[in-house]
C-alpha cells in the first residue's frame, strides 16, 4: 500500500479519539455544572452553546496533546526495542510495523459512536493498543531471533507497566494529599 496514502492515519486517529473524549467530557462537565448550580451563573457571561463549544475545544486540545505525547513515547520505545533486540539497520522492520495504524483508526471511528460511554472509549483504546502490539509482534517475529523477540516483548511490557504504575502512583498520592488537606 502507498505509504503516503496511509501516513496520515495516526494523526486522524489521535484527532478522533480526542474528539470522542472531548464530546464525552463536555457533556459530563455541563451536567456537573448544572447539578451544582454553577451553570446559571456562567450563562450570564456566555451562552450555553458558547460554553459547550469552548469546553469541546479545550478538552480536544488537552486530549490531543496527551495522545500525541503517548504516540511519541510509543514510537521511541519501539525504536529502542528494535535497536536493542534486532539486527535490522536499515529500517525494514519499522516499515513492516506501519500497517498497524489501521487498527487505531478503526477503534477511533468506533469511539465516536460510543461518545456517551467513557469506559467503552477507554476500552476501545486499550483493545486497539493490545491488538497493535500483537500485530507488530506478528509482523516482526520472523525477522527476530527467539531471544530477540522475547526481549522486544519484555522491554515493551516492562516499560509500559512501569510507566502506568508511576502515573497511577503519583495521581493517587496527589489525590490523597489533596483530600488530607481539606478542612473537615
Amino acid at each position: 500500500m502507498n505509504r503516503y496514502l496511509t501516513g496520515h492515519l495516526p494523526l486522524i486517529s489521535i484527532f478522533l479519539f480526542s474528539l470522542s473524549l472531548a464530546l464525552y467530557g463536555q457533556g459530563f462537565v455541563i451536567t456537573w455544572l448544572e447539578n451544582n448550580g454553577v451553570l446559571s451563573g456562567m450563562t450570564q457571561l456566555l451562552s450555553v452553546n458558547e460554553l459547550r463549544l469552548g469546553l469541546i475545544v479545550m478538552l480536544l486540545l488537552l486530549s490531543f496533546m496527551v495522545f500525541s505525547a503517548l504516540k511519541i513515547v510509543a514510537d521511541t520505545i519501539n525504536s529502542l526495542a528494535l535497536l536493542f533486540f534486532s539486527k535490522d539497520e536499515n529500517g525494514a522492520l519499522w516499515q513492516q510495523m506501519q500497517g498497524g495504524a489501521w487498527i487505531y483508526f478503526g477503534a477511533s471511528v468506533l469511539s465516536l459512536i460510543a461518545i456517551k460511554f467513557i469506559f467503552v472509549i477507554i476500552l476501545l483504546f486499550l483493545i486497539a493498543s493490545f491488538a497493535y502490539l500483537l500485530f507488530v509482534i506478528y509482523r516482526i517475529a520472523e525477522s527476530l531471533t527467539v531471544p530477540g523477540l522475547i526481549g522486544y516483548v519484555s522491554f515493551q511490557l516492562l516499560f509500559w507497566s512501569t510507566f502506568l504504575f508511576t502515573v497511577f502512583y503519583f495521581a493517587f498520592r496527589l489525590y490523597n494529599t489533596f483530600v488530607a488537606s481539606l478542612p473537615l
